[in-house]
């Protein structure tokens, strides 16, 4: 099952539809969908390695502006949904603290989480829920977002076909690391 689905995102990643689906997955990543493009990137890179700056580009521009409908979200929703929320179980002062809080470090939070495997979205919807600046939100993700794409899309590009091999040789582990790694995204976003 794995291999095939290898061998279908690997078919993607050299059709025509390609930078769409991936610029789709990166947007709704950024704000609603729990697979981050890399899932895509990382074959399409294999696949056509000349290309390897234009994906990491197309990543980039969706996620961000994925990113800004995450804030959006958490700028708009949070009245009609949050407050309320804590107001009825009396924790709306905690909400000012933690904003205060989140304002203080929200370059960093955002520089952190665009990087890592952390869930993208859970910051971009909390950065609108706490008002962070707009700005210092969507020019910290574009540095973030920008690290992350284009290091991985360099590090294809020069190790490509190595790395293809590794990959296709040990598919099966490599597919458990990443669930884990995703599974404890969100663990790390529930408990925390």
């Amino acid at each position: 099952m794995i291999r095939g689905m290898y061998n279908w995102t690997m078919g993607l990643a050299e059709s025509r539809h390609a930078l769409w689906a991936l610029a789709i997955v990166a947007f709704l990543e950024s704000s609603v969908f729990p697979i981050p493009p890399d899932v895509l990137m990382i074959p399409m890179i294999l696949a056509r390695p000349s290309r390897a700056w234009l994906i990491a580009g197309v990543a980039l521009t969706a996620s961000v502006l994925g990113g800004m409908l995450g804030y959006f979200i958490g700028a708009v929703f949070y009245d009609q949904l949050g407050q309320p929320i804590l107001l009825a179980l009396g924790k709306e002062a905690y909400f000012a603290e933690f904003q205060q809080r989140y304002n203080d470090w929200g370059i960093w939070v955002v520089l952190v989480a665009g990087v890592t495997p952390f869930p993208y979205k859970v910051i971009t919807i909390l950065s609108g829920a706490t008002s962070l600046p707009l700005g210092v939100f969507v020019a910290t993700s574009v540095v973030a977002r920008g690290l992350r794409f284009f290091v991985l899309a360099g590090l294809l590009w020069k190790f490509g076909p190595p790395i293809r091999i590794f990959i296709e040789k040990r598919l099966g582990l490599l597919f458990t690391l990443f669930v884990v790694l995703l599974l404890g995204g969100f663990l790390l976003v529930r408990y925390i």
